[in-house]
């Protein structure tokens, strides 16, 4: 198991974001994490990796609400739930953010080099750059282009791609789709399970529920911050009622 969540509770103000949640991640897997909007799918995320900050069990949020945090978080091993943000990263847990946010100012190659700002090893950096242009060739085709001026799947691509250059042990991507034309939504599938077929564990955030169903290996349905299933897609997609009711089917 290389990621484990137990019992994890999110709370802004007096509205309870995440509901005593427990799941995991096995290593070599990509699961999926699915369900409607306001579910809770990206804050969990957030917690997960050190981006809601868990600080004796409360911390004054950006928006000057009160955070409060109470649960476990272990990765490859070891607790992490009060770990930094910058720390849990160099565990190698890599949180690939909604909406892409690249540094719009800079190229294509600082955006990805800025992806292993913690990395020493020139050679690493390489090899690691070298694979991320195998996987996503139109990045090495626009390296010197500024990275606001790419389309939207160029930059949901250089996302994913500067997250990669970490070579995490544990890559979770947040709603990889969002804004996408159907054509290019497609082909950003296409390459998360490239990733997962390389043998890197993904936590992927999704709405488009069919198209996650059909790659991953297990599927988490959260409502109202809730997991309300779990299971293979053939099998969740059997219950009608979870359909309709949780999936939008």
């Amino acid at each position: 198991m290389l990621l484990e969540v137990s019992n994890l509770t999110v709370c802004y103000d007096k509205a309870m974001i995440i509901n005593d949640l427990s799941m995991h991640v096995n290593k070599g897997e990509l699961v999926s994490l699915v369900g409607p909007n306001g579910a809770g799918k990206s804050t969990l995320l957030k917690a997960i990796t050190g981006l809601v900050i868990w600080e004796k069990g409360i911390k004054r949020g950006t928006a000057g609400g009160d955070i409060t945090l109470e649960g476990r978080v272990v990765f490859d091993g070891e607790r992490i739930e009060r770990v930094p943000a910058h720390d849990i990263v160099k565990r190698g847990l890599i949180h690939c953010p909604e909406r892409r946010r690249p540094f719009r100012e800079m190229t294509v190659l600082e955006n990805l080099y800025a992806g292993a700002y913690l990395l020493k090893d020139k050679n690493e950096i390489q090899k690691n750059l070298e694979n991320v242009y195998q996987l996503f060739p139109v990045l090495k085709a626009r390296s010197k282009q500024i990275s606001g001026t790419l389309s939207g799947g160029e930059q949901q691509m250089l996302a994913v791609g500067r997250a990669l250059m970490y070579h995490p042990k544990l890559l979770c991507i947040d709603e990889p789709s969002t804004g996408l034309a159907p054509i290019l939504k497609e082909e950003v599938f296409k390459k998360i399970k490239e990733i997962g077929d390389m043998g890197i564990t993904v936590l992927l955030v999704e709405q488009e529920v069919s198209a996650v169903f059909e790659m991953a290996n297990r599927n988490y349905v959260l409502s109202s911050g809730k997991i309300i299933a779990e299971g293979k897609g053939d099998q969740l997609l059997e219950d009608e009622v979870l359909r309709k009711t949780y999936l939008g089917l």
